[in-house]
């Protein structure tokens, strides 16, 4: 069993939301997105699969279908395969963001 430091993955670019793979297997994807300024994700959608979203650290506000909320750390969503999920930075301070989905996105 090998085990992964996520601190090792939180990296911030000017430029674009920073999207590192965590575990990526047959029936379970993760990736940590490091977020600054007004950067944001989204709309991401799988019709087959069903997501998490963890807020590791920071603010961001979420949007789920119609659905909206302001996520601060620790606190998770979850996203029903179909629903578009966006996710942006919702603060001056850095957020990262943690999504598990399973089965793994396209499969």
């Amino acid at each position: 069993m090998k085990t992964v430091d996520i601190r090792e993955l939180v990296r911030f670019s000017d430029e674009e939301p920073r999207r590192s793979a965590l575990m990526d297997g047959e029936r379970l994807w993760s990736e940590v997105v490091c977020l600054q300024g007004s950067q944001g994700v989204g709309p991401l959608r799988d019709e087959r699969s069903d997501g998490l979203v963890v807020i590791l650290s920071g603010e961001v506000a979420a949007q789920v279908g119609r659905g909206r909320a302001r996520m601060k750390q620790w606190e998770a969503i979850a996203v029903p395969a179909g629903e578009e999920l966006t996710v942006r930075n919702a603060s001056d301070d850095p957020a990262v963001v943690l999504f598990v989905v399973a089965p793994p996105p396209g499969t």
